[in-house]
């Protein structure tokens, strides 16, 4: 068969293309009557679907007044933040046995946690036992926290105690062995002329002269923490105790959701993780450069959560979502349309506009000149969830949750 065959014979068996050049009456009189009952149906429910939410767009208030802020374009992850699956290697540990383990110290080989129902926990191998309640039962709902209190931050100081940033309650020295606690710092105390609303994570000195926290919010609290992240209220502020007169002095101010905190081996400067922004800032606490402040790391992939150091120096930062490029990022869509904040804010409610982020876990160990040396990764949370702290103790990585009903281990020996 030539081509020109083929070509007619290709014509022969083309489908029959239907078109509207139908008989003009037979069309007219066909569907008429039903079009119009479709259109006025469809109008009808239309309105009734639109109508309410018309009607709470004009009357409601928002909860929130949201700032205009820029970020960055997300960086792309390549190179050390390359995706991959290496979280997904991790072990559970305590599932369903705990709650919201955000934070976690180790003295020796017993590690501490504060969970979601106020409790601060004492892990001994296989064994949870219970070592103090800073606030007052009952718990377990967002509703209870302010009184129940919700242990954040936890730290092992050099003097064998352990402590406490109570988002609500303040800043504690726990006993590990007889669990018997003393208030350093009130908390909702006015500081400065500002609330101590959403005590969030702290760290001591050596000589455990100095503890140095972050407030994330004199507006908004721990229970209410998506309305400050979308907010961007720059409220937050880095706070100096001074545990021999006792006292409580503002160090930074101004920051948009300060969260973890981790003093430098030089004793006179922290870093700050100032989620909001997507980075992490040096404050300086001590020394000549005091009361000033710099860029530790710019423009993350993530938003980051608690900092804590590396056995090589760096440090490990804890990210719970990320910014994706190529991709989509909800907060960095929404950081230059406010408009959109607050209609979201009259619709629904935190616990619907917190699945706006799609789940990503990201830990990344950083250093000095906003270096990545690795990351360690779980596209979905998977298998770490939510996740908030990274403490790394005899070859393995341990991570906190805020959310999670468990604790996690990565041994990383096996990770690479």
């Amino acid at each position: 068969m030539n081509d020109g065959a083929g070509l007619r014979f290709r014509r022969q068996q083309r489908p029959q293309i239907i078109t509207d050049e139908l008989p003009g009456p037979r069309h007219k009189s066909t569907g008429t009557y039903s079009g119009k009952v479709f259109q006025v149906t469809l109008l009808s429910v239309g309105g009734v679907v639109l109508l309410p939410v018309l009607v709470i767009t004009l009357i409601l208030e928002s909860p929130i007044q949201p700032s205009v802020f820029s970020l960055k374009d997300p960086p792309f992850m390549t190179g050390s933040w390359a995706p991959n699956l290496r979280l997904r290697d991790a072990e559970r540990l305590f599932q369903e046995q705990l709650t919201g383990p955000e934070s976690i110290a180790a003295l020796g080989d017993v590690f501490f946690s504060g969970t979601a129902d106020g409790r601060i926990v004492k892990l001994v191998g296989r064994r949870i036992f219970t070592l103090a309640r800073l606030g007052k039962p009952p718990c377990g709902s967002l509703e209870q926290e302010p009184s129940c209190g919700r242990p954040l931050g936890i730290r092992a100081g050099s003097n064998g105690t352990l402590f406490v940033a109570d988002a609500y309650l303040g800043i504690f020295e726990v006993d590990p062995s007889t669990g018997a606690s003393t208030q350093l710092v009130v908390g909702g105390q006015e500081v400065a002329g500002r609330r101590l609303s959403f005590i969030n994570d702290l760290d001591v000195t050596q000589d455990g002269k100095k503890i140095y926290f972050t407030s994330s919010s004199s507006r908004w609290q721990r229970r209410d923490y998506l309305h400050l992240l979308m907010e961007a209220t720059a409220d937050g502020r880095v706070l100096e105790y001074d545990a021999e007169t006792r006292e409580v002095s503002v160090v930074m101010e101004n920051l948009r959701f300060p969260n973890g905190i981790q003093l430098l081996p030089d004793q006179e400067s922290v870093l700050v993780a100032e989620t909001t922004m997507a980075r992490i800032r040096r404050v300086h606490v001590a020394g000549l450069n005091k009361g000033g402040m710099d860029t530790f790391m710019d423009n993350l992939p993530g938003f980051p959560d608690n900092i804590r150091p590396s056995s090589s120096g760096g440090y490990w930062v804890a990210m719970s979502a990320i910014r994706p490029n190529p991709g989509f990022s909800p907060l960095d869509f929404l950081s230059q349309r406010p408009w959109i904040k607050k209609l979201l804010f009259k619709l629904f409610n935190q616990q619907v506009l917190v699945k706006l982020a799609p789940p990503y876990s990201l830990v990344a160990e950083l250093h000095e000149g906003g270096v990545c040396s690795r990351s360690f990764h779980d596209p979905g949370g998977q298998v770490v969830p939510y996740v908030s702290e990274v403490l790394e103790h005899a070859g393995s990585l341990y991570l906190g949750s805020y959310r999670s009903p468990f604790m996690v281990r990565l041994d990383l020996r096996a990770a690479g």
